[in-house]
């Protein structure tokens, strides 16, 4: 098995299939490969599995693919089929493709695989901090999201059916979501640079409301 050959393609790939908008597109994907291997080296995952299903995780996202989760995974392992990789891999990373999405705030990660779990905090990472905000408001303006509206309240999604429906206002997703990840890491070296990031946001949001409100 010629693992570089497998990823080099898996790269053309990814670049051939990302359609989503600024914030799901290849750069996107590149941050997230490198930031979950930098993390899966330190908590000893398999970094042929981290790096592949980094890079697939966003292929045929349920976001641009009219809600189905399962589309992704299904995508991913038809892809790599070709490469003749054994059950179990292919298994492993349909799996993680699958799961590693936000599916609201009252749903619980199910991911179980160290490999999935350094993904997963690799992808919640590039939703927070000055590149998380910039991403939120280009999905926004994608879809014509209100960037806020100051009588909506945010609502907590107690399923993924529920969260799948759009925000209120794209301010309203930051505390849908971007504010309770820091709290929902599972690497060390996740939660510390997310705790950076979450204060980062904080401030942004404070002096959203200063301008909003026309304060100098």
């Amino acid at each position: 098995m010629n693992k570089k050959r497998i990823i080099k393609e898996t790269e053309v790939f990814v670049k051939k299939s990302m359609i989503g908008d600024p914030g799901h597109d290849w750069t996107h994907v590149d941050r997230v490969r490198k930031w979950a291997m930098k993390i899966g080296k330190v908590e000893k995952a398999d970094l042929f599995i981290v790096e592949l299903a980094a890079l697939l995780h966003d292929v045929a996202d349920y976001k641009f693919h009219k809600g189905d989760d399962k589309l992704g995974g299904h995508v991913a392992v038809k892809f790599l089929k070709k490469f003749k990789l054994n059950t179990k891999i292919l298994n492993h990373i349909e799996n993680i493709v699958n799961e590693v999405s936000f599916k609201g705030a009252g749903v619980k990660y199910k991911m179980k695989t160290i490999e999935g779990k350094v993904v997963q905090d690799a992808d919640k990472l590039d939703a927070l901090g000055a590149i998380g905000i910039a991403r939120t408001f280009s999905f926004g303006g994608k879809f014509n999201v209100p960037m806020y509206i100051p009588k909506a309240k945010p609502f907590f999604h107690r399923s993924f059916k529920q969260y799948k429906k759009l925000s209120a206002s794209t301010v309203n997703h930051f505390y849908e979501k971007l504010l309770l990840l820091k709290d929902r890491m599972h690497t060390k070296t996740a939660k510390r640079i997310a705790q950076r990031r979450h204060k980062f946001m904080e401030q942004y949001l404070k002096e959203f409301y200063r301008e909003w409100k026309l304060r100098s």
